[in-house]
């Protein structure tokens, strides 16, 4: 006679983590930290997927995947920075039982200060280190009316960037999902009003690239691009070769750096240099 088998159920972490905003790129059976990723306008939870190779098994990596692409094309948009926060915020505090830091590219750097503020806010613990690329802090970066553009400015405007392919842009099909997800996050991020707030407590890691048009070598050392500001702790600023992706091609070395700086036991190699802002 058969014995019929169980039906296996999901732990209880993995049917936490089943939620449209959460990807969960790798981790072992029993990690030690969470490493949280947020994309930059336009961007994609899958944009981090290639990190999950250079991830140790002690780090559990997370990305956030925002509504209006990919599988979550039909979902509603958020109204603005605050409705994205608390909405990530509800999916993501189930998962904070272990030492975490946040990572954010471009607007996904104001998207994770933010975060980080909600959070604390709800009476979660704060994380260990926020990771801040590819834009200057909130307040003191540029903004602009792109989201109110027409369809060659955007595109010109993601050239400039560069980390999109021209034969995305000169597809029409394709041009018109890519636009109305970076349209919808340039009004986040052009409408985000930041309020003001006491600093964070934990350090803050600044990392751009050195020919970034958004903040650059240049900018970043000025207070660390106004990150310096933000937190009573300590502030450091990585410049890599590269535009405004140069997280793209040097993803082991910004991957080894981010690991280093979470936990100098997660990853050997040659040492980085983090110059610190007072």
């Amino acid at each position: 006679m058969t014995v019929p088998q169980k039906a296996s159920r999901p732990s209880p972490r993995a049917a936490r983590a089943d939620s449209p905003w959460i990807r969960r790129w790798s981790g072992g059976s029993a990690p030690r930290y969470t490493l949280v990723c947020l994309p930059h306008a336009g961007g994609t939870a899958g944009f981090y997927r290639s990190w999950a190779a250079l991830t140790p098994p002690e780090v559990e990596l997370l990305a956030i995947q925002y509504p209006g692409r990919e599988d979550r094309f039909e979902d509603p948009e958020a109204a603005d920075m605050r409705e994205l926060v608390s909405a990530v915020a509800d999916a993501l505090g189930p998962l904070l039982d272990r030492p975490y830091a946040l990572f954010g590219h471009s607007m996904g750097s104001a998207v994770a200060w933010e975060l980080a503020h909600e959070l604390t806010g709800r009476g979660a613990p704060g994380p260990r280190r926020l990771f801040a690329s590819g834009r200057a802090a909130p307040g003191t970066a540029v903004t602009g009316d792109l989201h109110r553009q027409d369809d060659e400015t955007l595109s010109a405007e993601l050239v400039r960037l560069g980390g999109t392919d021209r034969e995305v842009l000169d597809d029409p099909g394709l041009r018109s999902l890519v636009l109305r997800a970076v349209r919808h996050d340039y009004r986040i991020i052009e409408t985000h009003r930041p309020a003001d707030r006491p600093p964070l407590a934990c350090p803050l890691h600044v990392l751009t690239g050195s020919a970034d048009p958004e903040l650059g070598e240049e900018r970043s050392r000025d207070r660390a691009g106004g990150w310096a500001d933000l937190t009573t702790a300590r502030t450091e600023v990585r410049v890599f070769p590269g535009d405004h992706f140069y997280l793209a091609p040097r993803r082991r070395e910004v991957v080894a750096a981010v690991l280093r700086r979470l936990d100098p036991s997660l990853t050997t190699g040659g040492a980085h240099t983090w110059p610190s802002t007072p």
